[in-house]
């Protein structure tokens, strides 16, 4: 008798999914370590390889021809990977000294995972933070309502974003198979790109998120016109990097649920 498939487990990132409206906490750390030697990098750059491993993150930012320009005006040389190493061990404390500022839950998620461990649904984790940042970060959430079942950090694994294997751990952990009864809910293109990597349904999320880069008071401020705008470019970007369902905020996620559950009950899978 063949078995009916429905969704078992959520996986969510953290920083613009779950907290950090916005995803302010790793771009002030960024900006923070650079400053520091006199190198200016803008927002936009650092947001390009959000949900990357932090380490990785830093490696993507000096191969941009803009940043590698300024390294060698401010510093007189071209960077290499012991200036990687050097500023990986200068960044995790600066992050980590932010990270509680910037524990608040977006609107939405307390309920919304409510709702889906009512439903038996298991809830998972995944993040370009390490471990050692997640010290800080998963007792401050918890304070605020978001306790998942299941934390992978990019640190306790061979390989960070894009690769699979924090989905492949979260699994383990939560006891789930197959990949396909899985989720990932992300609101960067690594997210997307990780879930599909893994052979799951991978979903983003535009408010809150790196992608739109704006806090709620910025989205507020902003003409409903140019919001609109920059709303569409975001939800572009993430399916270009593979997301099956886009959703404006995080609140909606129990419908695309329903409409994954029918999609196994047809005989889908994530791959198709």
């Amino acid at each position: 008798m063949n078995q009916r498939l429905e969704v078992q487990a959520v996986v969510f990132d953290w920083a613009g999914t779950v907290v950090d409206d916005g995803c302010v906490a790793p771009v002030a750390a960024f900006r923070d370590v650079f400053g520091r030697r006199g190198i200016e990098v803008a927002e936009e750059e650092i947001r390009r390889f959000m949900g990357l491993a932090k380490k990785d993150h830093l490696r993507a930012l000096l191969r941009l021809e803009a940043v590698r320009l300024r390294w060698r005006a401010a510093l007189g040389r071209e960077p290499g990977e012991e200036d990687v190493d050097d500023l990986y061990n200068e960044f995790v404390p600066i992050q980590r000294a932010v990270l509680a500022e910037h524990a608040d839950l977006i609107p939405g998620v307390e309920y919304t995972v409510l709702r889906l461990r009512e439903r038996g649904i298991r809830i998972g984790s995944t993040t370009g933070y390490t471990s050692e940042m997640m010290e800080v970060l998963v007792p401050e959430a918890a304070r605020r309502g978001f306790c998942p079942d299941a934390v992978v950090s990019s640190s306790d694994v061979p390989e960070g974003r894009p690769a699979p294997w924090m989905c492949y751990e979260n699994a383990l952990r939560l006891r789930v198979f197959p990949m396909a009864t899985m989720v990932k809910v992300g609101d960067t293109p690594g997210d997307m790109e990780e879930g599909r990597n893994a052979g799951m349904w991978s979903i983003g999320i535009l408010e809150g998120g790196s992608v739109l880069g704006l806090t709620r008071v910025q989205r507020e401020k902003l003409p409903e016109l140019e919001l609109e705008r920059r709303m569409g470019e975001a939800e572009a970007e993430l399916r270009r990097a593979g997301a099956h369902y886009v959703l404006r905020r995080i609140d909606e996620l129990q419908r695309a649920v329903d409409e994954i559950n029918q999609r196994l009950s047809q005989g889908e899978c994530p791959c198709q």
